[in-house]
């Protein structure tokens, strides 16, 4: 994302994985206050981990102070294997997040995905649910619903869909959120991509998540 970006490989389970770690401004922050993992957009569409949204998320999230972490699904850039429809790939993530709780074993931890992206993070929430270490906060931009088995997710997520997104329609969204009582933020005017919407998204995360 800049010339400050970590890249690494981790062993996934079908093969490596490549990711990207970023650190906040260290004149702002002394030390990290929090660990963000970003996934991007589908991978058989194109969707990367340099993904405009994915790195709006990842900026976000820096900006709030957090190391933040993204990685390049199975059969994207360097990261080995083939598309698993969300569940290798939450899968990945989560070994992912076991990977950086080496380095950061206490921090607050945020959640962040864009599109496919949504699917794989909520599924990876739940499991955190389960296992009694949900991640603090969990933002979910262009909601796959309708396209992908959404689970539920807490009632503080963050969700930011575009008025007029033609891949995932607002309605799809609404639809999956009406029955949890979760608010949608609406971008007006705003594609699937956002399209000169991006700044839009970084400021209701560091807005809404800022103390």
């Amino acid at each position: 994302m800049n010339a400050q970006t970590q890249a690494f490989l981790i062993p996934g389970a079908v093969g490596q994985l490549e990711c990207a770690l970023d650190l906040p401004d260290p004149e702002q922050f002394a030390a990290p206050r929090g660990l963000a993992l970003v996934a991007h957009p589908h991978p058989l569409y194109g969707g990367t981990m340099d993904n405009k949204v994915a790195q709006t998320l990842a900026r976000s999230f820096l900006a709030l102070g957090y190391a933040t972490v993204r990685m390049n699904f199975r059969g994207v850039g360097k990261s080995e294997g083939v598309h698993d429809h969300g569940n290798g790939e939450t899968d990945d993530m989560a070994l992912l997040l076991a990977h950086m709780r080496t380095q950061y074993p206490d921090l607050p931890l945020a959640l962040g995905g864009f599109s496919f992206g949504t699917f794989v993070q909520a599924q990876l929430q739940q499991r955190l649910i389960a296992a009694g270490t949900p991640a603090e906060r969990l933002a979910l931009v262009g909601t796959a619903a309708g396209k992908w088995p959404m689970p539920p997710v807490p009632a503080d997520t963050i969700l930011i869909h575009g008025e007029l997104d033609d891949t995932i329609p607002l309605t799809a969204v609404l639809d999956w959120a009406r029955p949890q009582e979760l608010p949608v933020i609406v971008i007006p005017g705003a594609d699937h991509f956002f399209h000169r919407k991006l700044q839009h998204i970084k400021n209701l995360i560091v807005q809404l998540w800022h103390r």
